[in-house]
């Protein structure tokens, strides 16, 4: 058989190793043009992320952001989109979580430009300069009716929508104990406020505060120690803020508790000035014998409510009396407030005299 017929014979021919190199390279080709493209499509979809998600720049314009007490970051963010000082959410929480300061945005309206980059929208909320201040400061001792002046005061919001909002102390967040009698429970502090409260809305925030003084303390826990309700305690706590100076409200405390322990009147002056409505430290005869409970002169006990909003220092005297059998205390020197304390009527009417001394003093000069 020739070499002809046995090729012919022995079937197809096998393929060339030139075309199954080609076929390889198409392959390869096809595949690394695939990987190419989506490569660049991927950067392609970063770069528009990055470019379309955040504002370049500090902006222009003008534009107030309210945020309220509360308020999230994130809640801050979605205010600031809605008014088109950032681009996106996602922006202005990118410059927060490289920022340790962003956590102390507090409560207030913030003048802001329109689209800002995340980053300066952030700078200029931390800036004081684009903050309203509107700050309420309430002192220690004030009542019910000073509290309401100076709130009506410092937010725009009428007295008379103040009083209302009183009229309705169920829904001010009182405690349970307080029995919808809110004097007493308007705690004296420092308040930032967003501007858009309602009267209920910044009594309640009183008394939330005023409930945190309270924890802080422990008055409902601690009350019972010293023979009282918690309730009892608030009222001999603003006693202490009406009578005494800080250095001198636990040894009153003792004086007050004392008193209480013998069935003697308390004769403070300052309950009965509540009753009267007035701010005398020296009162009459006439004005001492006032038909009142809250005349202490007249009546055994402790007045019905307190007479003002106690600091929390006066709540703690009240919970921690110093030791002592003292009955009697007399501010000697009102200016300096240099006070007295005996357990003796004949030393107490020494003291009289010499309060009584200073004042005719005072007087003529």
């Amino acid at each position: 058989m020739s070499a002809l017929n046995t090729m012919m014979s022995s079937g197809p021919l096998p393929p060339s190793p030139n075309r199954r190199s080609m076929s390889r390279k198409v392959v390869f080709i096809v595949i690394l043009v695939g990987l190419v493209a989506l490569l660049w499509a991927g950067f392609a979809a970063l770069r528009g992320a990055t470019t379309t998600s955040d504002y370049v720049g500090a902006g222009s314009g003008a534009v107030v952001v309210v945020v309220e007490r509360g308020d999230s970051l994130r809640a801050i963010a979605e205010k600031l989109r809605s008014a088109d000082v950032v681009m996106s959410v996602d922006s202005f929480l990118a410059a927060v979580s490289s920022n340790e300061r962003a956590s102390s945005i507090g409560p207030g309206k913030y003048t802001m430009r329109e689209q800002m980059s995340g980053a300066e929208a952030l700078a200029l909320m931390l800036d004081s300069s684009s903050r309203e201040l509107n700050q309420m400061v309430l002192p220690e001792g004030l009542n019910l009716d000073e509290t309401v002046a100076i709130a009506s005061k410092t937010t725009g919001i009428s007295k008379a929508n103040f009083k209302e909002a009183l009229t309705a102390p169920e829904d001010l967040g009182l405690p349970d104990w307080a029995e919808d009698r809110p004097e007493g429970f308007m705690f004296p502090a420092t308040y930032d406020l967003s501007g858009d409260e309602t009267a209920a809305d910044v009594l309640r925030l009183l008394v939330k505060r005023f409930l945190q003084a309270s924890s802080d303390v422990g008055l409902e826990s601690r009350a019972v120690a010293v023979g009282q309700t918690p309730y009892d305690a608030l009222i001999v706590a603003s006693l202490l803020q009406a009578e005494g100076l800080p250095n001198d409200f636990a040894k009153v405390a003792r004086v007050i508790y004392n008193r209480l322990e013998a069935q003697m009147p308390l004769q403070l002056d300052a309950t009965v000035a509540y009753a009267l409505g007035v701010d005398d430290i020296l009162l009459n005869e006439e004005q001492l014998a006032t038909d009142s409970p809250y005349n202490t002169y007249a009546n055994v006990g402790l007045p019905p409510t307190p007479i003002n909003s106690p600091g929390e220092a006066a709540i703690e005297a009240a919970l921690a009396p110093a030791n002592g059998k003292w009955l009697y205390f007399v501010t000697v020197n009102p200016d300096t407030g240099e006070t007295k304390f005996t357990r003796s009527y004949e030393k107490f009417l020494k003291l009289k005299a010499e309060f009584q001394e200073y004042v005719a003093k005072s007087a003529s000069e």
